[in-house]
C-alpha cells in the first residue's frame, strides 16, 4: 500500500519526516549492538484491532535496529512489506495445518508454494516454526501429527532447494517437562517421550533448533512466597546451587534452559541446540496474576537485553550464548484469557514504549489519500539506509539535533 501525503502538505510534511529520521538514526546506534547480535528478536503477533500497518512497522522496526522477527503465520502483507530490509523472519506454520500435511505431504508442497516461494526472493525467511505449543494440548492427535508435518515441509524445501537455507522447527511449552528442578534432573513428562525421541532424532539429523517458550512469570505468580523475586528479574540475589553439578543459578531462566538440556539428553542428544522463542513479562494483570507490573516488565526485559548483549551463555552451557525472541512487539486488544494475555507488548499500537527499557522508536505518522502522488514505505527504508551510510562519514551527524 502506498503512503500519499496531501498535495498541500507535501513539501512540509516530507521534510520533517526525514529530518525525523536523521535525528533518530544519529540517536538510536546505542541499541544496535544488542538489537543486531544473533541472541535477540522480537515477536509480532497480530491478535489486535488497533495494530499499525506492516508497513509502518517496517520502519519501526528498521528504527529500532531489530533484525530479526518471529511471526505467528506468513501473513503476505508482512512479508511484503519487509522485502529488502535486512530482517530475517521466523514463519509459523499453524496447528490447524497439521494433521492434513502429515495425511498427505504434497499439502505441505502447496503451503511452501503459496507461502514462502513468493517472498523469498526479497524477503529474508530463516525459520519455519511448524506449530506452536503442541504438547500443551494434550491432543494424541494433534502431537502424533507433528512430526510427520515437520518432515514434509522439510521435504518440500529439499524439493525446492532450500532446506540449506530454510530450518525447519517447532516451540513449545515447559509444560513437556516432568522435572525441572535442580536443573539437572530435567526430565520429559513420560507420556510424551514416544513422541519427543523421534522428534529429537529429526532434529539432530537435520541440525536445527529446539525451541521453547519459558517465562518465569508463570513460576512467580504461582510460588511469590518461595520464588524471590529478584530470582526471576535478572535482579543480584544469592540464586541456588544444583546439588548434583555445583552449579550456580542466579537466575530462573537460565535454569529452565538448563533442565530442558538436562531433559534432551536423557534421550540421547548432546547435540541439540535449545532457543528462545518466547519470553517476556506482562505489564498489567489481574488480581490473581501477582507481578504483573510495568514496573517488572520493565526490570526482566531490560536485564534480559543486557544478559544478551553479554553473550551470556547457561552455567550448564556457557560457551552457547542464550539465544532469545521477546514477546511481544505490541500489546495485543484482542488475546483471550486472562489480562495479562494482552499486556506483554513492549510498544502500544501508536509506537509509544508500554516502559522504557531503552527503546525509542519511530512509528510514521502516515496520512492516505486516493489521489496524490505516492511514496511506499519500503522506498522510505531504503532511503533510511542511504542516510544511515552517508551519515556514517558525515561528520555533521552530531548537529542533527539542531533539527
Amino acid at each position: 500500500m502506498a503512503i500519499l501525503f496531501t498535495s498541500s502538505f507535501m513539501a512540509t510534511r516530507s521534510l520533517f519526516f526525514f529530518k525525523v529520521l536523521l535525528l533518530f538514526l544519529a540517536l538510536s546506534d546505542s541499541f544496535s549492538a544488542t538489537s543486531n547480535g544473533q541472541g535477540v528478536g522480537i515477536n509480532y503477533g497480530q491478535i489486535a484491532n488497533n495494530l499499525p500497518s506492516p508497513a509502518r512497522v517496517a520502519v519501526l522496526l528498521r528504527s529500532l535496529n531489530i533484525t530479526r522477527v518471529k511471526l505467528y503465520d506468513a501473513d503476505p502483507n508482512v512479508l511484503s512489506s519487509f522485502s529488502n530490509s535486512q530482517v530475517d523472519f521466523m514463519i509459523g506454520l499453524g496447528n490447524e495445518f497439521l494433521q492434513n500435511m502429515s495425511a498427505d505431504p504434497t499439502k505441505a508442497q502447496s503451503w511452501i508454494q503459496q507461502r514462502l516461494q513468493p517472498h523469498i526472493a526479497k524477503t529474508r525467511i530463516t525459520s519455519i516454526v511448524v506449530g506452536n505449543e503442541i504438547f500443551k494440548t494434550n491432543d494424541r492427535v494433534l502431537i502424533s501429527s507433528l512430526l510427520p508435518a515437520m518432515k514434509a515441509v522439510y521435504s518440500a524445501l529439499t524439493n525446492l532447494g532450500l532446506e540449506k537455507q530454510v530450518t525447519v522447527t517447532s516451540a513449545h511449552s515447559l509444560d513437556m517437562l516432568q522435572t525441572s528442578y535442580p536443573p539437572s534432573s530435567g526430565s520429559f513428562r513420560q507420556e510424551f517421550i514416544q513422541f519427543l525421541q523421534p522428534l529429537l532424532d529429526f532434529h539432530s539429523q537435520i541440525k536445527s533448533p529446539f525451541l521453547i517458550n519459558a517465562y518465569p512469570f508463570f513460576a512467580y505468580m504461582d510460588s511469590p512466597k518461595e520464588i524471590p523475586l529478584e530470582y526471576v528479574l535478572f535482579q543480584p540475589n544469592q540464586g541456588m546451587v544444583d546439588p548434583n553439578t555445583n552449579l550456580h543459578y542466579d537466575n530462573m531462566l537460565f535454569a529452565q534452559v538448563d533442565a530442558l538440556y538436562a531433559a534432551i539428553k536423557t534421550l540421547g542428544h548432546t547435540d541439540v541446540e535449545v532457543r528462545i522463542s518466547e519470553t517476556g513479562w506482562p505489564s498489567k494483570g489481574d488480581e490473581n496474576e501477582i507481578g504483573a507490573t510495568p514496573e517488572n516488565a520493565a526490570l526482566y526485559n531490560g536485564n534480559l537485553l543486557r544478559l544478551v548483549q553479554q553473550r551470556k551463555g547457561t552455567p550448564g552451557k556457557k560457551s552457547v550464548p542464550i539465544d532469545v525472541y521477546v514477546f511481544a512487539l505490541f500489546n495485543e486488544n484482542l488475546k483471550p484469557g486472562p489480562t495479562s494475555e494482552r499486556n506483554y507488548g513492549l510498544f502500544y499500537p501508536d509506537g509509544k514504549p508500554v516502559y522504557n527499557v531503552g527503546l525509542q522508536g519511530y512509528l510514521p505518522d502516515i496520512i492516505y489519500s486516493s489521489s496524490a502522488s505516492s511514496i511506499k514505505v519500503k522506498h522510505a527504508i531504503k532511503i533510511q539506509e542511504l542516510i544511515r551510510a552517508s551519515l556514517s562519514q558525515n561528520p555533521l551527524k552530531g548537529l542533527l539535533v539542531n533539527f
